[in-house]
């Protein structure tokens, strides 16, 4: 037995949920409950081997979120819209965690969550397509929907929005080589910057938030790293490479053109980013950020740590 708080995370072999799971690890002041789906799986053992207790629990069976929830202190709360790519599934799942909390009578849920682009983008509004007949980009508005079932339910709950993981740039959306056999880079945000954050730091700064007591329960906060241009994060890999970088942006339609499964959602994402910079910028605190994680990455951090991984073949 420990007498620390326990920290339940949620989703704790994910990437939001395993990062948290490993900062409240490593710093030490809490002791984590990471929960899963799987108790057998490799990462599973791993985190216990870390030192977290591994627990099994379901979103779409809230007694066992319940039963995960108990006699902790608070949560970190996260749904993955891209299991399912869903957004009424993840609305489910979000009540879901917010009714167990209440039963389980948490102190303090940290909820990842994101805004509703419809306040920038309404429905009638065609620039972009409407996804399942009334959401824009569904992974921002379902998460935003969500914040009035912890809000309803009266929870104590910090409203966390996350933003674009720089870890994204490794895993497709990162340069490619042309037919010249050049490097190209081509993210769709035309002149427009991007705010950016590795999955490594959202963990870090859900600890700092958790570490801060109750100060920001009741608080919606921003997070990102670095706010960059699309020629900012050509240079940057420019320099780590050694090998010149171009940036060549793809328009937003023919990113939707792509045809892989979410084409269209992400079209519309980098859509968001490009044209609503006040809306998306402004609702990110570099300030904030290095606040409750000082040792935030910067993007030439973070792809020079990954540098064996960063040449397109």
């Amino acid at each position: 037995m420990t007498d620390k708080k326990v920290i339940a995370v949620v989703g704790a072999t994910g990437a939001q949920g395993g990062a948290a799971t490993r900062a409240i690890l490593a710093d030490g002041e809490f002791a984590v409950r990471a929960i899963t789906r799987n108790l057998d799986s490799e990462k599973a053992r791993e985190l216990a081997e870390l030192g977290a207790e591994v627990v099994e629990a379901d979103l779409y069976d809230r007694p066992s979120l319940e039963k995960a929830f108990d006699g902790a202190y608070g949560a970190f709360a996260v749904t993955f819209f891209w299991a399912h790519m869903s957004a009424e599934r993840e609305l489910t799942e979000a009540r879901n965690l917010a009714d167990a909390a209440k039963i389980a009578g948490l102190e303090h849920v940290v909820w990842s969550t994101l805004e509703d682009t419809r306040e920038s983008v309404p429905l009638t509004d065609d620039r972009m397509p409407t996804l399942d007949g009334r959401f824009k980009v569904p992974h921002f508005d379902a998460k935003a929907e969500a914040d009035t079932f912890f809000a309803t339910a009266g929870v104590p709950t910090t409203y966390l929005r996350t933003t674009f993981y720089w870890d994204n740039l490794l895993a497709g959306v990162g340069p490619q080589r042309d037919e010249s056999g050049r490097l190209v880079l081509g993210l769709p945000m035309l002149d427009s910057r991007i705010a950016g954050i590795t999955a490594e730091d959202v963990g870090k700064s859900v600890l700092g938030i958790f570490k801060s007591g109750t100060d920001l329960v009741d608080r919606t906060v921003g997070i990102a790293g670095e706010f960059l241009t699309g020629a900012e994060i050509a240079e940057t890999y420019s320099r780590v490479l050694g090998e010149e970088v171009v940036y060549r942006p793809l328009s937003h339609d023919a990113y939707r053109a792509l045809g892989f499964p979410a084409a269209v959602e992400y079209g519309n994402m980098f859509q968001y980013y490009a044209e609503f910079p006040e809306a998306f910028l402004g609702r990110r605190d570099l300030g904030f950020t290095r606040s409750v994680n000082p040792t935030v990455q910067t993007l030439e951090q973070f792809l020079t740590a990954h540098r064996d991984e960063l040449t397109a073949g």
